[in-house]
């Protein structure tokens, strides 16, 4: 898929080194570790250490907590289950989600839950893939009695209420009325955490035996999944969360007794993976060669097609184009990329330094992965600084920039 036929230049590799050692000295981050690749081209940086009063350092094979950047590669089981036709597009979820039958829509987005009106079709297939099903984060309804509802029944991660376990995850969704009709518009994170649900259901098996039997085994992703065992413990840095006001660092998750130390009630494919650098690189890598790994087909070139390029309208996109655009404030600029596939973002404008066609996706917990067919790049970046204050994602563009900068044709 990449047509780019050069490296990267000395002068461009010294500058990106150059650039995330700043970001690491001047105190923005405890550590990084960046890998990015061009062809038979690859290279390393780790700089710093895993806590920000120092101690261990930065290491190529430290686990990070992968945040939203779980949902381009969570989506895989996915894409798997339609190559073999045990999931269709265009099917209703109703058969292996009864609790999302019948839907109630709201009259108005800040209206009371009982004041509804019935769902104009079911919800499908592809409206959970494209998260269009109608429910998810919307950050400008913030205070609204469905946001409000969401959050109390710990339908969203760690906000307030620990996520249950699936089945009853699902219960909880199915009591609420969707935002809005289903296939109407795009709404973030909830449709990821649906579909290992949809995924489970179908196979019979967990989320997680799904990924590991169809991506993770095959791909060699070993350090890949929804929490990290006992004895790789110690490659986990604690995750920090600047207080957005004085920017004063404080410990969100501890490694040894934290939220990523057990297996997790519910495995949550919008957020819930811990993975490595070489990880992550090697699913890129899989999806920018068509979908094929060292030899193997792993997923077939249609699927990695479609969930890799646009599959949204100007309609679905209108309310991720308005908090991308209008609410910089809250994202520091993430999100700028126009388009949507399959559990990413799509670059459909020449926004930055990126072209049209990269796709990818960034993290909360300080994370940023993304592949570009144009010049066939792929890059990992990976830190261990949440995105409460604009430090780790004003590392992001600063990595993006310099690393575009690099390539050598």
């Amino acid at each position: 898929m990449g047509t780019g036929n050069g490296g990267f230049s000395k002068s461009g590799l010294r500058k990106v080194h150059d650039v995330l050692e700043r970001h690491v000295e001047s105190g923005d981050v405890p550590g990084i570790v960046a890998l990015f690749s061009r062809g038979d081209e690859t290279h390393v940086e780790t700089i710093g250490t895993m806590r920000r009063e120092g101690g261990a350092p930065m290491e190529r094979d430290t686990i990070f907590r992968m945040a939203s950047t779980s949902k381009p590669v969570t989506v895989a089981a996915a894409m798997a289950l339609l190559d073999e036709c045990g999931l269709r597009l265009d099917d209703p979820v109703d058969p292996w989600l009864p609790e999302l039958a019948d839907r109630r829509v709201l009259k108005r987005i800040d209206g009371p839950l009982d004041e509804t009106v019935p769902a104009r079709r079911p919800v499908i297939v592809r409206d959970v893939l494209t998260s269009t099903f109608g429910l998810g984060m919307d950050m400008t309804s913030i205070g609204t009695p469905v946001m409000a509802a969401v959050f109390e029944k710990g339908i969203t991660p760690n906000l307030p209420v620990p996520m249950p376990e699936q089945d009853e995850w699902m219960r909880r969704l199915g009591e609420l009325p969707l935002m809005h009709q289903p296939g109407e518009q795009w709404q973030y994170q909830i449709a990821s955490d649906l579909l290992g649900v949809l995924v489970s259901r179908v196979t019979g098996q967990s989320f997680e035996a799904v990924l590991k039997e169809r991506i993770f085994d095959p791909l060699g992703m070993k350090d890949t999944g929804f929490h990290v065992p006992a004895d790789d413990m110690h490659r986990l840095p604690p995750l920090y969360a600047p207080d957005p006001a004085t920017g004063e660092f404080h410990v969100w998750d501890e490694a040894e007794g934290g939220r990523h130390s057990a297996p997790p009630a519910f495995q949550s494919g919008g957020g819930g993976l811990n993975s490595t650098a070489d990880d992550y690189h090697a699913y890129f890598r899989m999806l920018l060669n068509g979908g094929v790994h060292e030899g193997e087909r792993i997923l077939s070139r249609p699927a990695v097609e479609l969930m890799t390029t646009n599959r949204l309208t100007p309609a679905q996109l209108a309310a991720r184009t308005a908090l991308a655009t209008d609410n910089v404030h809250i994202s520091f600029g993430q999100g700028q990329h126009g388009g949507w596939g399959f559990g990413m973002a799509v670059r459909t404008y020449r926004g930055d330094y990126a072209p049209v066609g990269q796709f990818g996706w960034d993290g909360g917990s300080g994370t940023s992965t993304y592949a570009d067919p144009v010049t066939g790049l792929t890059g990992i970046l990976l830190t261990q600084v949440g995105a409460s204050a604009p430090n780790s994602v004003r590392l992001m563009h600063d990595f993006w920039t310099t690393l575009y900068q690099a390539l050598d044709s």
